[in-house]
This record gives C-alpha cells, sequence and structure tokens, in this order.
C-alpha cells in the first residue's frame, strides 16, 4: 500500500474537491495517459490495484508513471458507536482528484492494448476514465 512515511498531523478535516484540475493535465514522460473524467477520491488501494493492472498488461514492454499518490488520511468511527467523543481512528488513505487529473503516464506499447489497459483500470476505479494521446 501507498502512504506518506512521516505526516505533521494524524487527523485531518475532509474538505472538499472542486473544480478542474488545471496543473497536472500535461504528460511529462509518457505517450499515453490515464485522465479522469469526474472528480472523487481514490483510495490507495485503488491506486496499487491499478497500477498492478498496467504493469501486468505491458508485461515488460514499457514503463509506468503514477501522477497521484495518496496524502489525505480519512477516519472513520465504528459501527452502533454515540455522537461525540472525538473523532475517529484512521482507516486508509487516500487521494482528492479533481476533474481532468491526469492519473497514470505509460509508454511502450501499442494503441490496441492501450485502449485495453484503459477499459480495465477504469472498471477498477470508482472514477470515470479516458485514455489521452500525447504527441
Amino acid at each position: 500500500m501507498l502512504f506518506p512515511k512521516k505526516i505533521k498531523f494524524r487527523k485531518v478535516h475532509k474538505g472538499r474537491i472542486r473544480g478542474v484540475e488545471t496543473k497536472v493535465n500535461n504528460p511529462s514522460l509518457g505517450l499515453y495517459g490515464i485522465k479522469s473524467l469526474t472528480s472523487g477520491r481514490l483510495t490507495s488501494q485503488q491506486i496499487e490495484c491499478a497500477r498492478k493492472l498496467i504493469s501486468r498488461k505491458m508485461y515488460k514492454s514499457g514503463s509506468i508513471r503514477l501522477r497521484i499518490f495518496p496524502f489525505l488520511p480519512v477516519t472513520s468511527k465504528p459501527a452502533e458507536v454515540r455522537m461525540g467523543k472525538g473523532k475517529g481512528s484512521l482507516k486508509y488513505w487516500c487521494f482528492p482528484v479533481k476533474s481532468g487529473r491526469l492519473l497514470f503516464e505509460f509508454q511502450g506499447v501499442s494503441i490496441t492494448l492501450a485502449l485495453e489497459i484503459n477499459k480495465l483500470v477504469n472498471s477498477k476505479l470508482s472514477l470515470t476514465t479516458k485514455l489521452v494521446k500525447f504527441l
């Protein structure tokens, strides 16, 4: 699983995911990219599952680059606990994704394999994604 080595505070506010991504929507390494069309949260389990799926499909023929990293701790209280008594314990790590964010970059595969990878990754993530090709 992915999680930060050291953080300043164990528990943080929830926050809101608003707007469209303007910074990380251009490639830095790959020829193909998987871009999110909706906003939401991606857990570290979802990110790791998608990364493994991409590397398994590519089969040593290219390179992958993750453009996201889970840094936000999400807490929850156990079931059937009364109100109050403080914030719950840490449950998982996530990354808040705005729409238009580039999630993964990869290169060294054909366009048909890239389309297949996008279809499989889209089924694993809680967001809708599309494949983008860069020149």
